[in-house]
């Protein structure tokens, strides 16, 4: 639930009742004008809401080091990212690989830990933004896609909701979006059967939707396969 007035989120039971001066036969703009926030902890400037956004942008820290270093683990395990930020992520995979080669090391044989490894990854954590079917590493704002569709290059957040990650340039694919993929494929090639003749248009339409969807999800098979295991 959100406060009406700042868009907050707060447990409902946070709540108390509105309270708007107004007379019956008045319900303009001054009775608006008398609104009073629900709890004084939430008006106050590091009260509630501090604490709740605080809290939001940590979990979303840790989600997002987990994020990375499941994927810089599966890239050196030879299952690479697809999509149009492929390369650019792969490329910095590499840089952080070779920074914790032996030779780099403190010590001879020193085995680098996790800490190692998530401190060269906190960086681009930060950029990182989960999207419904991939994921965005919104490393320059001038490069995003959806900001340039919308018309707002030096927004200092993506517009997930507008991403189209087969052509935006710092969009990636993984496994863990296969599924989404390949049940859109699915679901578009229902309707293509269920579609007449004279319809033409939509079918056009429809068709390029599939085609995408299916070159995804072939991508990233083809990524997902080990080149270090022996075939069957």
């Amino acid at each position: 639930m959100k406060t009406a007035a700042t868009g907050t989120s707060v447990q409902p039971h946070a709540l108390q009742p509105l309270r708007l001066t107004a007379t019956h036969d008045n319900l303009g703009a001054e009775a608006f004008g008398e609104f009073q926030y629900p709890t004084p902890p939430l008006s106050r400037p590091g009260g509630a809401q501090a604490e709740l956004l605080a809290e939001v942008n940590k979990h979303e820290a840790d989600r997002n080091l987990e994020l990375i270093l499941a994927e810089f683990q599966n890239y050196q395990q030879g299952v690479l990212p697809t999509g149009p930020g492929a390369r650019s992520l792969t490329e910095f995979f590499a840089s952080v690989d070779e920074k914790l080669e032996p030779s780099t090391a403190p010590a001879p044989k020193t085995q680098r830990s996790d800490r190692d490894i998530l401190n060269l990854l906190t960086k681009r954590a930060k950029t990182l933004h989960i999207g419904p079917a991939n994921f965005c590493w919104f490393t320059d704002p001038s490069r995003a896609l959806c900001l340039k569709l919308a018309g707002t290059p030096t927004a200092g957040r993506p517009l997930v909701g507008m991403c189209d990650s087969a052509r935006c340039p710092q969009a990636t694919h993984h496994p863990c979006h296969r599924p989404i993929w390949a049940e859109h494929a699915e679901r578009t090639k229902t309707f293509l059967g269920n579609l007449g003749t004279t319809r033409r248009t939509e079918h056009a339409r429809l068709q390029a939707d599939y085609d995408r969807a299916m070159r995804v999800v072939a991508e990233i098979d083809a990524a997902t396969t080990n080149p270090f295991e022996d075939p069957a």
